[in-house]
């Protein structure tokens, strides 16, 4: 199972994915960490991510991006036209009020939504992924912004659906940054120790998040969080209105107007707006050609842009501050203030903190892969084959919910705040209605919040009906917000009453003897002791008497029917028509749509590397037919190749510039049929000399070999005389069909193509060599070496002196059998 993390930005995207060695932020293919949220489209293919960005100027009116923000919306929202005034693409209004970004794609004209742009991008980064992990990406963990409401988390829901991904969880941003921040500290507090409160600044491209956190060991708890659209983006936005004004008061340039001239313009001041953070002195900003072939220049300082930013830094400090309150932390009791995003490395944003909170900002997370990697830690807690360090996370509900319903009667209308601000989540509620039919509910914010419609959706509870006596019932309704942050009805029951009927026993009093009852006759064998013996009884006939006499004396038992209340549950069906969410059909022609693209997509890839594949071939052996290929094909032949390669590369330029893929790549087999074959000839002539070489010297080894072991050389003696008789018979028939090629070769040009090739000398060289190797290094046998004589007893001194002679002995002392003699040995 893939364990991916996306942080998925505005601007920008990164990945991480969970690895045995930790958490490791992945490159795209251009080997980058980020890649930008664009989606370009061209005439048969679509580009993402670098590329599509790359190619913003010469594409600007099918470039999309900056739909994050457009998620879920309608394009009469006030929210969605602030953002339609930013982009250089036309976007129009759909019939069912919703945004779509119209473009020409594969001769088609298309109106595409947010989502489908969102799971455009999705099925790039799965891509990324999958090349990374080599292995298929299907479940992941994606950020989404703490201040998105219900609305904007179902339409990403819905987007990654359309990309083929199966999201585990919807991840605030600032909850992935608590959890990358706190997982890898060793020093937490006990549970029963306070807790380690920390203040996380997340200032991005578009918004500032701020969040407070405690922290004690194995645990998290988000406390409270708030957020302003205060971001990168309108600090770039402050500087190219400057530059504007200054542009038309000296050039007389109205730069609004030309929308590549603002994308221009809001590029360099992106560079400027860093240079700055960094330093103080007033800098450049030159752009050649910007606008009606005109140079322009400008210059701004630091203090300058502080003063333009003013309005936005007020409305960071009051968003830091607003977070304090609500967590009702007091600035001694923070422990430290960490910050990340990009814009968070702007100097005045890191002053306003030590003012606001007195603390110094520290450093201690990537700024920039901070959020994907805190999902990828999320998505491996929730794996299963990912053993990480227990560590619960509780998030918050950033906004109020309340249930409103309505009902015939005053009496049965009514709304309720089931969901508080900054309560924890997920988190079920159980509430009862008492209702005779179907009824309503609805889920509302009970709160200002930065959506234009605080409705949330509407959920009928079917099949209630009165009871016996035409009544209310009791209904119970389950509300809940899950991890994703989005509030649903779960289910729906029933509680009827029902009345059954049941057999219950009657005590009755009988009589077993004349005036005595049933209490008598027990009384009287209670009064008959019972024999036993060390806790065991002890069975007799006259106990087994008794045991009769009881029973006989047991009373009838009777028993009568009496009508019990019972509660039976019966679940209900619940409908919701929620806010965001794509229609069934909506999602199902949208992801059909998605997958035919994508396939346009790896067809049209498919097809532009067959065209590359014959460019380059043309380019790379018409640079060699004029040198090193020259002397190996005939001067007619080569000239004739020379021109079928300058038509085929008009071809592609002119008719052959959308041609098929299996149209190039019969084109690129045509051409090989003849280049291949000359810089096989080239090839083999480098080749073949070393080739024949080797071959040589291994004949010529062995029959020295051979001729030593017919010399009689002792360090042949052993080997089998058959077995030298075939390497001297191989050694003759190779040598002939070495001499027969090698004669062949000798008479053939440059230009012909050679009768054996340097590799069948190879293959001839190692076949011989390995059978003749085995027979002539075959190694001696052991000796084994004779055993050891006892020692001789030495003769008697007087025979010897005598004259007599020693008769020959074995070993043994044993005379030795005649006619035979005893080797002679030395004994020690």
């Amino acid at each position: 199972m893939s364990v991916v993390g996306i942080d998925f930005g505005n601007d920008t995207c990164y990945i991480s994915v969970a690895r045995q060695g930790g958490i490791e932020s992945i490159a795209n293919d251009y080997s980058l960490r980020a890649t930008p949220s664009y989606v370009a489209f061209g005439e048969k293919q679509r580009t993402l991510g670098v590329a599509a960005k790359s190619g913003q100027m010469t594409n600007v009116k099918r470039t999309f991006f900056g739909f994050k923000r457009l998620l879920g919306r309608k394009f009469d929202d006030p929210h969605t036209q602030a953002e339609l005034s930013r982009y250089p693409f036309e976007v129009q209004k759909s019939q069912d009020g919703g945004i779509g970004f119209t473009t020409q794609f594969n001769g088609e004209q298309k109106i595409l939504t947010a989502e489908q742009l969102t799971a455009a991008l999705f099925t790039k980064l799965k891509i990324t992924a999958e090349t990374a992990l080599s292995a298929v990406v299907n479940d992941v963990v994606i950020s989404v912004p703490s201040y998105f409401t219900d609305a904007e988390r179902r339409a990403l829901l819905d987007a990654a659906r359309i990309a083929g991904l199966n999201v585990l969880k919807l991840m605030n941003e600032t909850t992935a940054t608590a959890l990358a921040y706190g997982i890898y500290k060793q020093d937490l507090p006990e549970q029963d120790q306070p807790s380690r409160n920390v203040i996380f600044v997340d200032a991005g491209h578009t918004t500032t998040q701020v969040s407070a956190c405690s922290f004690n060991k194995g645990k998290l708890r988000m406390l409270a969080s708030s957020s302003c659209a205060v971001g990168g983006r309108l600090f770039d936005e402050a500087i190219c209105s400057y530059m504007a004004e200054d542009f038309k008061n000296r050039y007389k340039l109205d730069v609004r107007s030309n929308k590549k001239a603002t994308l221009k313009l809001m590029t360099e001041a992106e560079k400027l707006k860093k240079l700055m953070s960094a330093n103080q002195n007033s800098l450049p900003l030159n752009i050649e050609c910007f606008m009606n072939d005109i140079d322009v220049k400008g210059a701004m300082d630091r203090a300058t842009f502080l003063d333009l930013i003013a309005p936005q830094l007020k409305e960071l400090e009051d968003t830091m501050k607003r977070v304090l309150e609500s967590s009702a932390l007091k600035k001694e009791e923070i422990y430290s203030v960490e910050i990340v995003g990009g814009s968070s490395r702007i100097p005045a944003i890191k002053t306003m903190i030590e003012e606001v909170y007195g603390h110094k900002s520290s450093t201690t997370l990537n700024a920039d892969e901070a959020v994907s990697r805190g999902c990828a830690l999320q998505c491996a807690i929730l794996s299963p084959t990912f053993k990480v360090r227990e560590f619960s996370v509780t998030d918050i509900q950033p906004y109020p919910i309340k249930l409103v319903w309505r009902g015939t009667k005053p009496e049965e209308s009514g709304e309720m705040e089931v969901f508080k601000v900054n309560e924890g989540i997920p988190f079920s509620k159980m509430l009862t209605f008492f209702r005779s039919e179907a009824f309503v509910v609805t889920g509302e914010y009970s709160c200002d919040v930065p959506y234009p419609n605080k409705h949330i959706g509407d959920f009928e509870i079917m099949e209630v009906r009165p009871n016996a006596e035409g009544g209310h019932q009791k209904v119970k309704v389950k509300v809940r917000v899950n991890p994703n942050g989005i509030f649903s009805v779960v289910s729906a029951s029933l509680v009827e009453k029902h009345e059954i009927e049941e057999e219950v026993p009657v005590d009755m009093e009988v009589e077993t003897k004349e005036g005595e009852t049933k209490d008598g006759a027990a009384d009287a064998a209670k009064d008959q002791p019972t024999p036993e013996k060390e806790g065991e009884k002890m069975e007799t006939e006259e106990a087994k008497k008794d045991d009769a006499a009881k029973d006989a004396a047991k009373p009838e038992v009777k028993t009568e029917l009496r009508k019990k209340v019972v509660n039976k549950t019966i679940d209900l069906a619940v409908t919701a028509r929620v806010t965001g969410a794509l229609s069934r059909d909506r999602m199902e022609s949208a992801v059909t749509e998605e997958v035919k693209m994508n396939t346009q997509d790896q067809n049209e890839a498919d097809r532009l590397v067959a065209k590359n594949s014959v460019e380059e071939y043309i380019y790379e052996i018409r640079g060699k037919l004029c040198d090193e290929l020259e002397e190996f094909i005939l001067e007619d032949d080569r000239n004739s190749f020379s021109l079928k390669l300058e038509d085929l590369e008009n071809w592609l330029y002119e008719d052959g510039e959308f041609a098929e893929k299996n149209e190039y790549q019969g084109k690129l087999s045509e051409l090989k049929s003849t280049g291949e074959a000359v810089k096989r000839r080239k090839r083999e002539w480098d080749e073949r000399p070393a080739a024949m070489n080797q071959f040589g010297q291994c004949l010529q080894l062995a029959q020295k070999a051979v001729d030593s072991y017919k010399n009689g050389d002792e360090k042949f003696n052993h080997l089998d005389k058959a077995e030298v008789a075939k390497v001297e018979k191989a050694i003759g028939e190779k040598s002939d069909w070495f001499n027969r090629m090698a004669s062949d070769i000798s008479k053939l040009s440059k230009s012909q193509d050679p009768p054996v090739l340097a590799s069948q000398f190879v293959q001839e060289k190692d076949a011989f060599w390995s059978m003749a190797s085995g027979i002539l290094n075959k190694a001696k046998p052991k000796v084994e070496p004779p055993p050891m004589p006892a020692k001789e007893e030495a003769a008697p001194a007087d025979k010897a002196a005598d004259g007599q002679t020693q008769q020959d002995a074995t070993p043994n002392g044993e005379p030795a059998p005649p006619g035979k003699e005893m080797d002679q040995m030395d004994v020690e």
